[in-house]
């Protein structure tokens, strides 16, 4: 038969016999439960594990050569740090410039930038223009392209290289309003390069003074990305010219 313990009994007994070895009056010690940073639940631990679980994801999505890609251009890394604390409220961002003026390096520096925050959620698609229209022909992939384009269109992040450079036709100017349209009315945050401006300004006969993404891409696309962007243009001379003059003896 079991033996039922008194518990009002044991406790007298345990006190007294502290009181015996005189440990009746020890107050209690301060008792700290909180996570420090390197342990779970501390925000600054989880804040590293996401930030180490984005990184890997832009490593992923990253060619090799802007890998070691940074944001510097102060209009840059704002909208990326814009985004990264309130994504549902970031525009687009538009980089122009000529060759060479560092829109590539700095559209994966936003990007890495994003990461580095420590996001609760990073996923990502980054590719070429022309790459984007290769993959939305026929047979360009196993998906299918209108399943390919709700994946672009839906993705969180999306880097859009080179707009306006593949040659110009009804359909890529239809492939194009649809995905630019959808992620505005989804209010996605995306980043657009390209080698030309939205628009550029007419002579004194009406004439456009150089080529633009208007006569591109259609006044209807650059309208809605006027709607949605941030433009940065970036200037200075070709990098890559630069850094291969530096490299000879």
């Amino acid at each position: 038969m079991p033996y039922k313990i008194d518990n009002a009994a044991a406790m007298a007994r345990l006190r007294a016999g502290l009181a015996q070895r005189g440990l009746s009056t020890v107050p209690p010690g301060p008792t700290d439960i909180a996570p420090r940073p390197d342990e779970p639940g501390h925000p600054e631990y989880h804040r590293r594990i996401r930030t180490e679980w984005a990184l890997a994801r832009w490593e992923t999505a990253t060619p090799p050569r802007y890998r070691r890609a940074v944001a510097d251009h102060p209009a840059v890394i704002a909208w990326a740090d814009q985004t990264a604390q309130a994504p549902e409220e970031a525009t687009a961002l538009l980089l122009t410039g000529t060759t060479g003026t560092g829109k590539t390096h700095q559209a994966y520096g936003a990007l890495r930038r994003i990461a580095e925050s420590g996001p609760h959620q990073y996923e990502v698609i980054a590719t070429t223009a022309a790459d984007m229209y290769g993959l939305l022909r026929p047979n360009g992939s196993p998906r299918g392209p209108e399943a390919e384009l709700r994946r672009l269109c839906r993705v969180p992040l999306l880097l859009l290289d080179d707009l306006g450079s593949a040659k110009a036709t009804e359909w890529t100017e239809e492939v194009t309003y649809r995905l630019i349209n959808e992620r505005y009315n989804r209010c996605l945050p995306s980043i657009f390069t390209s080698n030309l401006p939205p628009r550029v300004s007419c002579d004194e006969y009406g004439q456009p003074t150089g080529p633009d993404l208007a006569s591109v891409l259609g006044e209807r696309i650059v309208s809605r990305v006027a709607e949605m962007t941030t433009v940065v243009a970036m200037t200075g001379a070709d990098r890559r010219l630069t850094s291969r003059q530096e490299d000879q003896p």
